[in-house]
């Protein structure tokens, strides 16, 4: 781990510098207010070493408050001026002061908001619905990548984005890869934590699956790694939602191989081209029929057809690891319905491919990925669901009309089957395994900051997911905790039940869910580590008293 040793050595030398320095700062660049410069005072004497305040520190009163909040911020409805803002912005340099801004928020009473992408669909790490006052911790700094392709291995710290550790891993080796997200901005600390699925998922499983070792800042400031942490807490960060147990420093990846030659391939089909029928096939095949090596997902929204009317369109986004002969073999014998031909695929290598798939323009070279940017900001809200039996043709027919209502809704729908039916669903946290077909992600983008419009497109989804009711997953009605939702339950201030938080618990979880809980409470047992939806404490009782010592209660 280089970039640890680096840290180390640096932070040694930046004492020296900055203490021998101090005089010519310390007057000028210490907070005036009094929460301000407590907290300041606090983390400096908490670190290794301390930088100026107006380095790694942004408050409300700084011209660039805004844009450091707003900078990695996918939702913009989650940065509406009605939306409660941080007390501050804190920027780390150094693991060290990650450990110090768990120690002094706890001093100060301070909630902790951690981001490392901001690509929270509900806007929790940069934002909360909680009364208690809180601060931003940014990891955007902590991003260095080591890759090692001849153990097979890299760590990433949990500011880099996807897109980072893929470009990283490529520039060492054209054979070696990662399975994790579609999105190359998401950051690699907490997408991770919620299982991290992409294109080589029924290959090699998720992210999860591929993680070797962690290192983590806990409820009590120790930095953690597999060992010390022990194997409850370490199979808990492997799935069970971000920022529940402790803050993600840096996660070592078990890198995969892949062919120096991938093939991909878009083919839209609308429903003047049997796209009802073609999907409902792609039903019966995506999961347990086609080659583990051919992830196809379905991207449906709706588009104007050649008379200016809507109509639904299907577009059949793929990545086939080999060729392209090999595909179309396997796509005849399997999946004549789509009609693929030689034209409609294109190989290229797998840095290109996650470019591709990412929806880069062709021409676009692969650095661009470091510059860690998102595609997409708009107002949004989100669903998922889990499928388990075909949706029969009469219940595609009743989506299109449902989908028509809307002005821009997208729908994705990501097959399972392959590696993900074979690992066990307590494996890991993410319960979502064998018998599931596919995972669906329903979207509504809007463009506009006003309530109206807020309250239109949120009655819209509503209305299309209870429509879905009898199509999905039951008792539970499973959810992906990375497509997070509030509308399916959420903890309330600093207090919440444990029976209250299993509703949302089991979705995401499933039967995971009460060993996440006991985890939970052995690590954090005064729940520092708490937002809308972080995994509760169990109630603990003293002797001979009947009551809990904590806000939990069964």
């Amino acid at each position: 781990m280089k970039f640890l040793n680096f840290s180390v050595m640096l932070s040694k030398f930046l004492i020296v510098l900055l203490y021998s320095c101090s005089s010519s700062y310390a007057l000028s660049d210490v907070p005036t207010s009094s929460f301000n410069g407590k907290l300041y005072e606090c983390i400096c004497q908490n670190s290794d070493y301390c930088v100026p305040f107006s380095t790694a520190f942004v408050t409300p009163t700084n011209d660039s408050f805004n844009t450091i909040l707003q900078s990695t911020a996918q939702n913009l409805r989650c940065l509406l001026p009605s939306v409660t803002k941080p007390q501050l912005i804190f920027t780390p340099m150094a693991e060290s002061h990650v450990q110090a801004a768990v120690i002094c928020s706890k001093q100060l009473g301070l909630q902790l908001r951690v981001r490392s992408g901001g690509h929270d669909y509900e806007g929790l790490s940069y934002m909360s619905d909680m009364e208690s006052p809180f601060i931003i911790l940014d990891l955007s700094k902590l991003r260095e990548i080591v890759v090692n392709t001849e153990d097979n291995y890299a760590w990433a710290q949990a500011g880099a984005t996807v897109g980072e550790v893929y470009y990283r891993i490529s520039e060492k080796s054209k054979t070696h890869g990662f399975p994790a997200g579609l999105c190359t901005s998401l950051g690699i600390g907490g997408h991770i934590t919620g299982g991290a699925y992409g294109t080589m998922m029924r290959k090699y499983g998720l992210g999860v699956d591929n993680v070797v070792d962690a290192r983590i800042v806990d409820a009590n400031g120790r930095i953690l790694d597999r060992q010390s942490m022990g194997e409850d807490l370490f199979w808990a960060i492997r799935g069970g939602g971000g920022a529940s147990f402790g803050i993600i420093l840096s996660w070592k990846l078990k890198l995969v191989p892949v062919p120096s030659i991938v093939t991909v391939f878009t083919v839209p089909k609308t429903l003047d081209q049997n796209a009802t029928n073609i999907l409902y096939k792609w039903q019966q095949v995506a999961a347990d029929k086609l080659d583990e090596d051919l992830f196809i997902r379905v991207i449906i929204n709706v588009v104007a057809d050649k008379k200016g009317e809507k109509t639904i369109q299907t577009a059949y986004n793929s990545m086939f690891l080999g060729r392209a002969d090999r595909l179309l073999q396997i796509m005849n014998d399997v999946f004549p319905e789509l009609g693929l031909t030689h034209k409609d695929c294109t190989e290229m290598s797998w840095i290109k491919s996650i470019m591709y798939i990412a929806g880069y323009p062709s021409n676009t070279p692969p650095e661009v990925l470091l510059q860690g940017k998102s595609l997409f900001k708009n107002y949004f809200k989100a669903k998922s669901d889990f499928v388990k039996e075909p949706i029969p043709i009469d219940g595609l027919e009743g989506l299109w009309k449902r989908l028509m209502e809307e002005d821009s809704p997208l729908v994705i729908w990501n097959p399972y089957g392959g590696m993900m039916a074979k690992i066990s669903e307590s494996e890991t946290p993410f319960p979502h395994r064998k018998g599931i077909i596919y995972m669906i992600q329903y979207l509504t983008i809007w463009n506009d900051p006003s309530k109206e419009s807020a309250t239109k497109h949120y009655d819209w989804i509503k209305r299309l997911y209870n429509y879905m009711t009898p199509y999905a997953s039951m008792f539970p009605r499973e959810a992906y905790v990375n497509y997070r939702d509030l509308d399916i339950g959420m903890n309330k201030n600093e207090s919440s039940s444990f029976i209250e938080a299993s509703v949302w618990g089991n979705k995401y979880y499933k039967d995971n869910f009460n060993r996440l809980v006991k985890v939970k409470t052995k690590v954090d047992p005064e729940n520092f580590f708490l937002h809308e939806q972080s995994i509760p404490t169990l109630p603990i009782t003293r002797k001979g008293e009947g009551k809990s010592v904590n806000h939990f209660e069964m």
